[in-house]
């Protein structure tokens, strides 16, 4: 939106007051937001005071708890919702019963942990909480929300029950939730699910009340989250975190510390070792492959290995974000299955983690295939996995191994995972040079266009300044840097970080308007120019609002107290239209 100057604002033909109140009664601008609250109120501030309903706090952290039983006659089915009022579609129910679940196959006996992602209905009507947009802003890209994919984190119980005529006691206590805090959650259902399984309904509808309790998940700060009877301690990371950094929670002297039962070093993160151990001298070509958005198949004995492998892939590349589709555990039943097994396309750029046999065959066409054994407990070195060809794939009792006849570009390091983390620092500096200068943002211009990327101009600077110059790390850079800026996980990020960078030219377009004299701009111009730079004023503050964009508390203040005062400097009718249509 430009703010015209003198040159494009030009008298009209009737009179400046009849224009201007004409101009404020058709052009009604929605009502100002209140105040951001300053960061003394914020830390006293647990959402209560935000005038959050009954289950707004439960809802900031989990969209609702489901318990998934078995029945003789129905199979899988929701025994419980809640809260009650939570909205599942009949297609979400159907992938919560069947995920839930380990495979017939996978003999889970007694308590097992895992996770799942699904894609939320298309027919469901998006409800956007504006506090949690908020939140959203600061944290990591790869710990932002995904509108269209829930998660489950899954705590299943299978023991033997000769009362039933089934002959075991099978259930799930199922957490579902818009956040990717793996870790925090499996933490939560270790804590809820044990005492679950003994007490039923009256228990979880206590915890629940715990949760919407807690203080919303605001990036960056200590919280602290009581869940019947224990205390648990974390901080949820933010995007001014350094990179490859765990701010880890440290438990301090004071007295409220005796509370604290758990503490949380981080809320997201998988055990990258644990999971990688068995193709360990593999990780660099992996890295490579989630890097570039190819299809993966991870084949594992069970659901908890299938999950934690899937999601140590995902996080292997960041701080970049994977882009593409993950589904850390998917079975023959969910509603994606014909989708993503079709052998009339090329495979989509998805990783897929299974347990059911009948993906051996299924996915055989699949150009990478990682099958692996049971992950051994913490301290034990399992037998490293060869890379193997894919024709080799062809029983259901086929070795561990990757099958894949991929030819990474870069050569094996010992430090890959490291060294690699940093590499993405290349392509920010090359996209730094394509924001205008701040010289050429003026307040009575729309904010300048950032410069068009050319991917062949950026690959030209590689051979000048291309990680092969500096980095131990040999190997066909260019190449990896060419195949790279065709995949899934370049678009998103190039997406993401020119949205930034325009919203960063927003914020530095009305700082600059900040700083003009508006009083003095009004004695030379016409009531229904005034008139029409404070309805522009006011979108710009509503989109300041709407959009997150990173402007200091400051600046918005003081736009308001331009607003004010140039509104007083207006005839009364017209202060009395601006103030009746609820724009001040």
């Amino acid at each position: 939106m430009a703010l015209r100057g003198p040159a494009g604002l030009g008298p009209g033909s009737r009179k400046p007051s009849d224009e201007a109140v004409a101009a404020a009664e058709g052009r009604e601008a929605p009502a100002l937001v209140a105040p951001r609250a300053s960061p003394e109120d914020d830390e006293e501030d647990d959402g209560r005071g935000r005038g959050l309903l009954r289950w707004d706090g439960f809802s900031a952290w989990l969209h609702c708890v489901c318990v998934v039983g078995f029945d003789l006659e129905l199979g899988q089915a929701v025994e419980v919702i809640y809260p009650q009022h939570s909205k599942l579609t009949d297609k979400e129910k159907t992938n919560i019963c069947y995920l839930s679940f380990p495979d017939s196959n996978s003999g889970c006996l007694g308590d097992t942990q895992f996770c799942f992602r699904f894609r939320q209905s298309s027919g469901r009507r998006v409800s956007l909480h504006c506090l949690l947009d908020q939140f959203d802003k600061d944290l990591p890209v790869y710990l932002k929300k995904d509108p269209a994919y829930f998660y489950g984190y899954v705590y299943f119980r299978q023991v033997r029950d000769k009362t039933l005529k089934r002959g075991y006691f099978q259930k799930s206590l199922v957490l579902i939730s818009k956040l990717p805090y793996i870790h925090f959650f499996h933490t939560v259902l270790k804590q809820i699910a044990p005492e679950y399984f003994e007490k039923s309904e009256p228990y979880l509808e206590a915890a629940c009340n715990d949760v919407d309790r807690w203080p919303a998940p605001v990036p960056g700060k200590t919280l602290q989250l009581p869940i019947m009877g224990v205390v648990m301690k974390v901080r949820i990371p933010t995007c001014h975190d350094k990179p490859g950094t765990t701010q880890i929670v440290q438990l301090t002297q004071q007295v409220a510390d005796t509370l604290i039962s758990v503490i949380l070093p981080t809320v997201h993160e998988v055990d990258l070792f644990r999971c990688f151990c068995p193709v360990f001298l593999h990780s660099q070509m992996l890295w490579e492959l989630v890097l570039l958005g190819e299809p993966l198949v991870v084949m594992a004995p069970s659901p908890s290995e299938s999950s934690e492998t899937v999601l140590a892939l995902v996080n292997c590349i960041s701080p970049l974000k994977y882009f593409s589709d993950f589904r850390p555990y998917f079975t023959i039943h969910d509603s994606e299955f014909k989708e993503y097994t079709t052998r009339t396309q090329a495979p989509p750029s998805v990783i897929l983690g299974v347990t059911n046999p009948f993906f051996a065959k299924t996915l055989q066409h699949w150009p990478h295939i990682i099958r692996i054994g049971d992950l051994k407990p913490a301290g034990e070195i399992p037998k490293q996995v060869k890379v193997k060809k894919l024709k080799n794939l062809k029983t259901l009792d086929s070795k561990p191994g990757v099958y894949t006849s991929y030819k990474p570009y870069l050569n094996r390091d010992e430090e890959i995972i490291k060294q690699l983390q940093k590499k993405h620092q290349t392509f920010i500096n090359f996209f730094s040079c394509l924001m205008p200068l701040q010289k050429s943002i003026s307040p009575w211009k729309s904010p300048p266009q950032l410069r068009q990327f050319l991917p062949e101009e950026f690959m030209k600077t590689l051979e000048k300044t291309g990680p092969q110059l500096t980095s131990r790390i040999k190997g066909d850079w260019i190449g990896l840097y060419r195949h790279f800026l065709k995949s899934p996980n370049f678009d998103g990020w190039f997406k993401a970080r020119r949205k930034e960078m325009t919203q960063k030219l927003e914020a530095l377009h009305l700082e600059a308007l900040c700083e003009e004299d508006l009083l003095l701009w009004i004695q030379k111009h016409t009531e229904v120019e005034t008139v029409d730079l404070v309805l522009k004023l006011k979108n710009k503050l509503l989109q300041a609002d709407r959009e997150c964009l990173p402007v200091k508390p400051d600046t918005v203040e003081k736009l308001r107290t331009h607003i004010d005062a140039i509104i007083l400097a207006l005839p009364e009718d017209l202060q009395g239209i601006l103030l009746k249509t609820g724009m001040t």
